[in-house]
């Protein structure tokens, strides 16, 4: 009985080791068993390839500093999480839901989607997009897959989602491609700003239950940036002599200070072994904007890649000539950000010391619990 019994303690021993090692590779061992993405044109990479919609980054220039070229990504390099994903220890870039098959999302799998949002008709006015409520739908799609490596038992199920990061980035399609967006949409003339905001938490709030009761443990949710000072809305101002859509800005606070609440309560005890973290994407994109220099950018107001007034009037076309000194430059087009300046607001959301870029703990602390 004596050596049945410490064979079977070797073999546990093993079986351990072996599990560590999977997460381990030549560049060292992911901090987290897996990475699942959920959000916006943001941190999409390819998931809106395919479908019949304006909201697509298919093409050159977008990719033009990436290794595999045009991929989908808004940007001209690597996304937001793009760069977390390296932060986090992962030997390869989280694939798009889209292309994601079998083992391979046991290392988690991005859902995000150019002009989705938290409301299911926010994006419609650019095509086909799939919403937070068809992301969460198919990350529980995704779940079931994943029951199979693991003999069906829900709970070896769970302990393993539960040393997963999940990141959740939506809300500026709903205001730029919704409530501010008076021809097409009517919630502008049915909410007021702060009703507004609360119908979105609410929406939000549920969808992130879902995520929940469907395993994740560890979430990061990220705020909205300030979206009133993207070329896009610099190039409507016109000749107002504010940097910044005030009015936009204005608005979406309500919505980030909502969020911030939501984050509280998640972690206040309702939800057992929930570990949520709030990103202030509006605080870190405002630190770099003020404080260009420092970082190394000498235009803030002008997409590198554009048509127009600030290269926000259209967005990067295809075939385009982008600026030459990429670097140098906060924003990839009327949009998004580029490649520099994702490196740097991640690198904030890692490691920041300052609850101001991540509340209550930064995604490196979150990652070692």
């Amino acid at each position: 009985m004596y050596i049945f019994r410490q064979i079977f303690l070797w073999a546990i021993l093993i079986f351990l080791h072996l599990a560590n090692a999977k997460a381990c590779n030549s560049n060292g061992c992911s901090q987290v068993r897996g990475f699942f993405i959920f959000g916006d044109s943001l941190v999409d990479n390819g998931n809106n390839n395919d479908m019949l919609t304006l909201a697509r980054a298919d093409y050159s220039p977008y990719g033009v500093d990436f290794s595999d070229g045009a991929t989908g990504r808004f940007t001209n390099g690597r996304t937001f999480v793009d760069v977390l994903a390296q932060l986090l220890g992962f030997p390869n870039y989280i694939p798009p839901y889209a292309e994601a098959r079998g083992r391979a999302l046991l290392q988690g799998a991005n859902y995000a989607s150019g002009a989705s949002g938290i409301r299911d008709e926010t994006g419609n006015n650019l095509g086909d997009h799939s919403s937070m409520n068809q992301q969460v739908s198919s990350f529980a799609k995704t779940v079931r897959q994943l029951r199979r490596y693991f003999n069906e038992d829900n709970d070896s199920l769970c302990n393993y989602l539960s040393k997963c990061i999940f990141y959740s980035g939506l809300g500026s399609n709903d205001y730029l491609n919704n409530y501010f967006m008076r021809d097409y949409y009517s919630t502008g003339d049915q909410y007021t700003p702060a009703a507004y905001a609360a119908s979105l938490i609410r929406d939000y709030t549920e969808q992130l239950t879902d995520l929940y009761n469907l395993g994740a443990r560890k979430v990061v949710v990220a705020g909205v940036g300030p979206i009133g000072c993207i070329p896009y809305q610099l190039a409507r101002l016109d000749g107002n002599n504010s940097r910044c859509n005030e009015e936009i800005n204005s608005a979406i606070s309500l919505f980030n200070a909502g969020l911030r609440r939501v984050v509280d309560r998640f972690n206040g005890g309702r939800f057992p072994g929930a570990r949520f973290v709030y990103l202030d994407s509006f605080q870190s994109s405002q630190d770099l904007i003020e404080n260009a220099r420092t970082y190394g950018f000498d235009v803030i107001d002008e997409g590198c890649c554009g048509v127009g007034k600030n290269n926000g009037q259209i967005t990067c076309l295809p075939l385009q000539m982008p600026c030459d000194e990429r670097g140098k430059y906060v924003f990839w087009d009327a949009f998004h950000p580029t490649e520099a300046a994702n490196v740097i607001l991640a690198r904030k959301a890692y490691g920041s010391k300052t609850r101001s870029h991540a509340y209550p703990m930064n995604i490196q602390q979150l990652a070692s619990l």
